[in-house]
């Protein structure tokens, strides 16, 4: 389990909810929650807003280790980051279509 499911467990655990209840309030499956939670699934950044919101935490809470956030962050210094991890999403986005593109033109000769 990554640190990100590992914090995300706590969170549902402290608030007393089950993974189906946790999974219904997100709109996806239990299943799709569980892999969040056990690390096999990566978490993109609208998934991730998506918990925080939930459980009322920021997201540098679900993401950083246990008395790793001693610091306080300014508004802007995280609309920069969120701004670099949305891009870096969409490059990566990109790479998987021309992979795909790539993939469909070798079947296709």
């Amino acid at each position: 389990m990554n640190i990100i499911g590992k914090n995300i467990r706590q969170l549902r655990q402290k608030n007393g909810w089950s993974q189906g209840e946790v999974a219904k309030r997100l709109q996806i499956s239990i299943p799709a929650f569980s892999k969040i939670e056990t690390g096999i699934t990566d978490i993109n950044i609208s998934r991730l807003d998506q918990i925080a919101d939930l459980f009322e935490v920021s997201t540098l809470e679900i993401i950083s280790e246990d008395g790793e956030i001693q610091r306080s962050y300014n508004p802007e210094e995280i609309t920069v980051l969120k701004s670099k991890l949305a891009s870096q999403e969409e490059e990566i986005i990109k790479l998987q279509k021309k992979v795909i593109d790539l993939y469909e033109e070798i079947r296709n000769k």
